[in-house]
Formats: C-alpha cells, structure tokens, sequence
C-alpha cells in the first residue's frame, strides 16, 4: 500500500511504501476510495494539537470499499461502501459515553491523529465506528460530508432553532451547511475574507440572503453564529451581529487566542458554545438527511501523492470547497 505519513510535526508529508494491514478484532480493512482534506489535518501538521502522535496517517474524511474484517465483524460488510470521520473510538464505559456523549469520550480515538487514517491507499478502522453509505454512490463529492458535513451538522444542532443565522468562514463545512439551512427555511449570512470574491460567489450560489466580510456587520441581528474559521477575533465580532438571547458556536478543534472583550458585548444573555468532535447518532442523523437536502458539495481533486499540494492550497485559502484526494 501507498500512505503519505506525517513523520515529525511541522514537516512536510513524505510518501510511504507499506504492508497492507491485517484488520484486528473489531476492525475493518478499508480500501479507500477518496480522503478529503481538513484544516484538523493543517493544524496536526503544524504541531496546534497537542501530543501528536508520528508517524502518522492523517485524513478523517474517509470514502472506501471494505476488503477484509476481523474477527467479531460479520463478513456481510465485505464490498461494502462506508465512510469513517473523525471520532475513531469511544471506550464506552465513561460517564459521558454512558450519557450519550461519546464526542467527549475520556479515552477517545481520533482517525489520522492517534490512529492512522485515509491519506494512503489502504487503512484500518473500528467498525463500530465506520459509517454505512449505501446510497452514496459518488465517492468523491460524498467525502467531505464526514467531517466538513458531519462538524457543519452538530453545530447547527448547538446553534438551535435559529432563523438568520451567520457563517464566518465560508470552506468546506459552510458550504455544505448553507445548503442545509436553505433546505430548512433560515436564512443565510455569509462572511468571508475581506474581497475573496470566489467564496462570495459561491455563497451566493448556494442562497445566502446576504455576503460580505468577516469585519463587516449584517443589516439586521443574526438569531446565531457559526464560526468555523479558526480565528479567535472573530467571537467578540460575532457577539456584536447577534440579538440579544443570540449564541456564537466556535465549530473548530483549535483556534487563535480570543482577545479581551467587553462584557456588554455577552451580556443579554448571549453565549458562547463550544463543538467538540462528534457523536455516532450525528452521523446517521446527518447522513439520512443529506440525501433528502440535495446535498451538492464543491470538491476539487488531487492524487494522493499531491497531498502536500492540497494542503498548501488549503492554507492559502486558494480552494472552494474541499480538496478531495484521490488513491
């Protein structure tokens, strides 16, 4: 098998030939299909995440065909399409998985940070934590739903039943979670870089009532926002464009530093909100409403070997969408 392996934090990935896995008990041998790329992946590269774990595989937005299971996993799932995101595994036994949530699980696994993930031909995943995606049958554009998707999804369920609703950050996860909100009936702000007139366009495309940059305020006070590029000056921003009773969801595992702000700007009951990770019932809730929301993302492509490339791209802010690659 071929796998781009992140061999020490802040370097480059380096192309590995490797032995095809064998999975173990609970697991899955996954041919992967398409991987999309994630600023998670930029952020373990770069040494944001704490206790990396090289080398490593990243990639957590896994699209491929099952090969082989181990032992306990019924052999049906063979040639079956599945996805895999990025909550690898819960231990299942600590309060909050007993709780129902398992995003903050005490011993987690997380795919392409502590166990290798979906930049490579081939990987290994817990079955219990590996996706059904009969039905999608677009390997590619069905990619970035399984984390972009998956995170847009379990932030928009925190935001609450918010009628406008501001996106600050228009990537990947915002471009799939616009289309959500135009199929429920809210109406979209888009916020972007000051004069990215591509991500404009794209927002616009997909229905946002109203564009513009991330410094500008809305015409009218937003009900929530989400905030999914991971800059820390944005939440004080944000907390101005909200009404009062409004909620800020930060949708990002890292961000830069929130500045010191003045407490007017929370008081009237606004509030802050935090998204860590995901839960196995955001995927099936997610998953079976995608279908029915038209779904369409944006992807642009890349051999597997061109890993670094899509990266870069992503780093610059030169994508719309998502970079999918391609084994």
């Amino acid at each position: 098998m071929k796998a781009m392996v992140l061999r020490k934090v802040g370097e480059r990935l380096a192309c590995e030939a490797r032995p095809i896995p064998r999975p173990g008990n609970g697991e899955l041998l996954i041919r992967v299909e398409a991987c999309a790329v994630c600023r998670t992946d930029l952020h373990i590269m770069d040494g944001e995440l704490p206790d990396v774990r090289v080398p490593i595989v990243p990639g957590h937005e896994v699209v491929g065909i099952v090969d082989a299971a181990g032992p306990g996993v019924s052999s049906s799932l063979i040639g079956a399409r599945v996805g895999v995101g990025w909550l690898g595994r819960a231990c299942g036994h600590c309060s909050y998985c007993a709780g129902g949530q398992e995003n903050l699980c005490d011993e987690p696994t997380f795919t392409g940070y502590t166990r290798d993930g979906g930049f490579a031909t081939h990987m290994l995943a817990d079955a219990a934590f590996a996706f059904p995606l009969e039905g999608f049958s677009d390997a590619i554009a069905t990619a970035p739903l399984m984390c972009a998707g998956l995170i847009g999804w379990r932030s928009l369920q925190i935001a609450g039943p918010a009628h406008r609703i501001g996106l600050y950050g228009f990537g990947a996860a915002a471009h799939i979670i616009a289309q959500i909100c135009r199929w429920q009936g809210r109406d979209v702000y888009a916020f972007t870089r000051s004069g990215d007139a591509p991500a404009q366009a794209l927002a616009r495309s997909l229905g946002a009532c109203w564009v513009g940059s991330s410094g500008e305020m809305p015409p009218e006070p937003l009900d929530a926002a989400i905030i999914f590029a991971p800059v820390g000056p944005l939440i004080p921003i944000a907390l101005k464009a909200v009404r009062k009773g409004g909620r800020v969801v930060c949708g990002g595992i890292h961000m830069s530093d929130i500045p010191q702000f003045p407490y007017r700007l929370l008081w009237q009951e606004r509030q802050i909100v935090s998204v860590a990770n995901l839960t196995r019932q955001d995927g099936i809730d997610f998953l079976a409403i995608a279908p029915q929301a038209g779904i369409r993302t944006t992807t642009r492509t890349y051999p597997l070997e061109q890993a670094n490339e899509a990266l870069d791209d992503l780093r610059s802010g030169r994508l719309q969408g998502a970079a999918v690659l391609v084994p």
